[in-house]
């Protein structure tokens, strides 16, 4: 017996062994070129033409969109007219909680608003709400969707405390939305005619058919001894209380507003409208705001000058680093680098020498 090669023998299959166990551990990634990131892709080179001339074309595009958004939203005409304390009596402007919470004054006042420009129908009315949180936790949560689509579902109200059961009767609708409905009424007039405000159409189609039903009536609402604003017509389905359906569509930011109805007339220039508004909801305990908007529309919406500014801004800069770009490069030019030198070029497939 020769115990050396013996001993070989074994070195040589325990290194096989080792080697194939090596392999089969691995977790190096079968070589392809997706894996390792060499599928043939486009690697622009950066030259002064081209950098130019992208900024270029960014402006030339820009800033037309700009100015035309910019023209259409001053051919907006908006009203804008805060009334929350001009409504107020003079006696109770040092506790104004104390007023609006009261049953015995009177909640009516009148403002006189001046029309600016012609405005072509129709005129959206809104109201607008400042230091209003619709998007807090608790407030968002408090509804029961289930319930607002159908009557089978009338007595889901798990979700809805503090306004879930009057008694132990289901509220409906129940939850906080509801009950803090929007209860300020406004009734227009020109030299002493009445103005009708339409409410077809202010609310999304969508939620009418989908999201309230319409074999769903009110009961039980602001039934309780704390009323959080307007109360609902218990003869009407939820899919025709359109008010509620506009007020129920939570507002992402504090001050929001929301579409009130339409005026269905032109208004001219210089008139005086004349608005008897009824000052029900409290927004004077947690500090609020409210104002009245008349506006018209454009293309682009509502008066919205942001947009217009954005695109400007965005246009000029381009504009602005172009000419820059190109001054740089006329007055002190640099040569291009050679781009045969580039790694892509010298190792089309991507493999380091």
């Amino acid at each position: 017996m020769n115990p050396q090669g013996g001993t070989g023998s074994g070195r040589s299959d325990g290194g096989s062994e080792s080697s194939t166990s090596s392999k089969k551990n691995s977790k190096k990634p079968k070589y392809s070129q997706f894996t390792q990131q060499e599928l043939p892709a486009c690697k622009p080179i950066l030259t002064p033409g081209w950098v130019i001339s992208t900024f270029i074309a960014v402006a030339i595009i820009f800033i037309p969109i700009g100015l035309t958004s910019l023209s259409a939203s001053e051919h907006v005409v908006e009203i804008a007219h805060r009334y929350d304390k001009e409504c107020v009596p003079e006696y109770y402007s040092n506790n104004l909680v104390a007023y609006i919470q009261s049953t015995q004054t009177n909640k009516t006042c009148t403002v006189d608003l001046n029309v600016p420009k012609q405005m072509k129908h129709p005129i959206f009315v809104y109201y607008q709400l400042d230091n209003f949180y619709q998007n807090h936790r608790r407030y968002v949560k408090s509804r029961s969707d289930k319930q607002l689509r159908s009557k089978d579902s009338e007595a889901d109200t798990k979700s809805c405390d503090p306004e879930a059961v009057e008694g132990n009767a289901p509220i409906v609708p129940c939850g906080l939305i509801a009950w803090s409905l929007f209860n300020d009424t406004y009734q227009f007039s020109v030299n002493e005619m009445k103005l009708d405000v339409s409410k077809k159409d202010i609310a999304w189609k969508s939620d009418q058919e989908h999201k309230f039903g319409s074999d769903v009536y009110p009961k039980n609402f602001q039934n309780g001894g704390l009323i959080g604003g307007a109360k609902l017509n218990s003869s009407i389905p939820l899919s025709e209380q359109v008010d509620l359906i506009v007020w129920m569509r939570t507002a992402a930011l504090p001050s929001f507003r929301k579409l009130y109805g339409k005026i269905e007339v032109d208004l001219e220039t210089n008139q005086k409208i004349s608005v008897v508004i009824e000052n029900n909801y409290n927004t004077y305990s947690f500090g609020g705001r409210k104002k009245l908007i008349l506006s018209t529309t454009s293309w682009i919406g509502g008066k919205n000058d942001f947009l217009g500014i954005a695109y400007l801004t965005i246009g000029g800069l381009c504009l602005f680093l172009s000419v820059s770009f190109i001054l740089v490069y006329v007055l002190k030019p640099r040569a291009l680098g050679d781009p045969s030198y580039l790694s892509w070029n010298r190792n089309p497939a991507g493999h380091m020498n």
